[in-house]
Order: C-alpha cells, then sequence, then structure tokens
C-alpha cells in the first residue's frame, strides 16, 4: 500500500491541516509522557520549513462530543510550542467561525492548534457537514496519527475526500515499518504475543501464522493454551471459545507456536502476591499464571536471537508489578541485543516495556499506534491510511 507522502511536495504558502495524536497520558492536568507530541515534530517542521501555514488538530480523551474543560488541548499546546520553541496559536473551535478568523491570521511558517476534535459530535461520526468544515480550513490534508488510523473520523478520513491527502513522516514510516515486518517469510520471522485473553488477539494470531515462523507466547493468555493441551491452566476462568481458538491456533499449521516451559504464578491478582514457579504441567488450580519462568525467558531469548525479523505486541507478564516483570524485560532485553534483525515493537502496554528500560534507540521501530497497530497486524485495511491519495506509479 503506496501512499502519497510529504516528501518533496512544495508547500509554500499553502495552508496545511495535519491530523497528529496528541492523546497524551496526563496526571492531575499534567502531561506525563509526551512522546506522542515528540513523535510528531518531525512532519510539523518540515511543513513549516517548507512555508506552509500549520494548522493541527487532535483528539484527546473521549468527551463524547461535549465540551469538557478538563480535556482541553491548552497543556498541549504549551508543551508542542516548548518542544517546537515557537509559539502555536490557539485557534479555537473545533467549528465554527474563531477557527478561519486565526488561520487568517498565520504568517508563512506559522503554527496554530484547533481545539479538541472531539468536542464536536460530527468527529467521531464521520458527519459530512464537519468533514466539509475541517476541508475549507486548508488547501491541503496530512495524516500523521497513526494512532488514530484505525478509526474513521471526519478528521481521519472524511476530510481526505474533499482536499488533496498526505501521509505524513510518521505515517509513512509507520506503514512502511509494519508491512516490511509481514513481507515474505525469511525463515527466520519470529512473533512475540502476549496479552491476556486469546479472544484479544485470536485475529492477530490466525494472521501472523501464516506470515511468520515461529511465534512465542506470553501473558495471561497462556493459561488458554496450556488448556488447549490439557495441561492445567491454573485459576484464571478460561472461556471454551478462548480454549478452542488457542486450540486452532496451535493445530492450525503454518508457524511453530512455543509456549513458556515455565510460568510464575500467584495465589491473586495483587502487586503484593507472593511469587511462585511451576512447571507448564504443573500449575495449581488455585493460581493465577502472571509471567513467563527463567527457563522460558532463556528459551524465548535464543530463539530472538536467530531472528531476522521480530514482532513483538504484548508483555510477557503483568510488567508494572516488579516481581512479575522479568519476561517482559528478559524478551525486551533480546530483542534489542539482536542488532541484526529488523524489530518492530506493536501496543502502548510494550512500547511502555521498552521506553521503560531506556531501549528505543535499539528497536528499528516502536509504533506510536495501539488498536490501529494490532489490526495492522491482524491483516485489516486502516480507514485512515486507506483515505490518502495513492502515491503516483
Amino acid at each position: 500500500m503506496t501512499k502519497r507522502s510529504i516528501r518533496n511536495v512544495d508547500f509554500a504558502g499553502k495552508t496545511v491541516l495535519v491530523r497528529v495524536d496528541f492523546n497524551v497520558p496526563t496526571r492531575d492536568g499534567v502531561i506525563s509522557d509526551d512522546s506522542r507530541i515528540r513523535a510528531a515534530i518531525p512532519t510539523l517542521r518540515l511543513l513549516s520549513n517548507g512555508g506552509a501555514k500549520v494548522v493541527i488538530c487532535s483528539h484527546f480523551g473521549r468527551p463524547d462530543g461535549q465540551v469538557v474543560e478538563e480535556m482541553r488541548l491548552q497543556p498541549i499546546r504549551k508543551r508542542l510550542s516548548e518542544i517546537l520553541k515557537r509559539p502555536v496559536l490557539n485557534a479555537g473551535g473545533p467549528n465554527g467561525t474563531q477557527p478561519a478568523k486565526i488561520i487568517s491570521q498565520l504568517g508563512t511558517g506559522d503554527y496554530a492548534l484547533l481545539e479538541n476534535l472531539r468536542f464536536e459530535p460530527g468527529e467521531e461520526q464521520n458527519d459530512k457537514g464537519f468533514s466539509r468544515y475541517l476541508a475549507s480550513l486548508a488547501d491541503g490534508f496530512v495524516n500523521d496519527a497513526f494512532g488514530a488510523a484505525h478509526r474513521a473520523h471526519a478528521s481521519t478520513t472524511g476530510v481526505a475526500i474533499h482536499i488533496p491527502a498526505y501521509a505524513g513522516l510518521l505515517m509513512e514510516r509507520e506503514i512502511t515499518m509494519l508491512g516490511r515486518s509481514l513481507e515474505g517469510s525469511t525463515h527466520a520471522t519470529v512473533a512475540i504475543i502476549g496479552g491476556a485473553k486469546v479472544a484479544d488477539k485470536i485475529q492477530v494470531l490466525r494472521h501472523l501464522s501464516k506470515k511468520v515462523d515461529t511465534i512465542l507466547i506470553g501473558g495471561g493468555m497462556v493459561a488458554a493454551f496450556y488448556l488447549a493441551q490439557n495441561n492445567p491452566g491454573g485459576a484464571t476462568v478460561i472461556a471454551e471459545a478462548d480454549r478452542l481458538a488457542a486450540v486452532e491456533v496451535l493445530n492450525g499449521g503454518g508457524a511453530k507456536v512455543v509456549l513458556p516451559s515455565d510460568v510464575i504464578t500467584a495465589s491473586e491478582f495483587s502487586k503484593s502476591s507472593t511469587p511462585s514457579l511451576r512447571e507448564s504441567n504443573n500449575v495449581p488450580d488455585d493460581e493465577l499464571i502472571l509471567d513467563i519462568g527463567p527457563r522460558s525467558c532463556k528459551e524465548y531469548a535464543q530463539v530472538i536471537s536467530r531472528a531476522e525479523r521480530i514482532i513483538w505486541n504484548g508483555p510477557m507478564g503483568v510488567f508494572e508489578w516488579p516481581a512479575f516483570a522479568n519476561g517482559s524485560i528478559a524478551v525486551a532485553n533480546a530483542v534489542a541485543a539482536n542488532s541484526k534483525s529488523i524489530s518492530v515493537v506493536g501496543g502502548g502496554s510494550t512500547a511502555e516495556v521498552i521506553g521503560s528500560l531506556d531501549l528505543e534507540d535499539e528497536i528499528t521501530h516502536v509504533s506510536t499506534g495501539g488498536g490501529a497497530s494490532l489490526e495492522f497486524l491482524e491483516g485489516k485495511t486502516l480507514p485512515g491510511v486507506e483515505a490518502l491519495d495513492d502515491a503516483a506509479d
């Protein structure tokens, strides 16, 4: 899927609407992680340096079409100004007469930020009127919000009908790197899939089993795979559909599926629970599987060390709790240590593991899209990507 990029496009004198994903985590109104803002900076600077008037738009939280004071973008606009070292004007809106007035005052290379898109009900409804309104504010549209590309909203798909639509640098990289990770088997392509339930990842597992050579399983869904092999799964309540899905993945042919040979368990789902080491065929019925075990860490690391391509989505355990973080840490370090491989990490929790260990520079690509990267790995077409103009042959 090749889409028109902003590279080598002359935007001088043009007003460009840029959709970004600034839905950043906050604590008490203070941004706790600005990585999503920083990820969009190359696109914003390229447009500004190229002489465009840059109108930025994003959603934040879930205001459900209502104005919610604590979901205004003022803290984000302030942080963006600090990073850009340029003022970012408050364009207001996201609808009404004010945005056009503010935008008309922009000079070459200037920035303005619309108010939270989701204050407008038409955003999530992909309303035709709101789509036309957004398009009326600019000469061209750039989508750099891969994290929202799985949503068919006015600012991701609707606006692209009315004005030329391009992929930003971040969007372009996401499409390229995720796509490259699934392009043809090298006979050394490894997928590492974690998560709580098989149901959450079954489409990914089905798709990847046809695309990769080995799948390493971690997370709470290990219990369903143990049950699928007629081993005890511990205290986790496993739906029959999840067990059958695990049976399908194990017996479906294609990729080799590797389960942990040992696991870390606890009697309660609590940070303070005492961890126990159990063999894969000896998990007590009153204990929960909360991480992969030390032998599994070594076995997984060996598989990862031989990989030429690595796709990782989902931690190996409850990595937020130190007693159950060792599996995720071991896998992260193994992926980072394999410098010869193309490594792609997708999903918010998995990216948090990489970030907490300061390993971003050792990974080929850490995706900014949680749900979007998951749907991409499921083989789905993302509406926000599909809406962009195709590149010329």
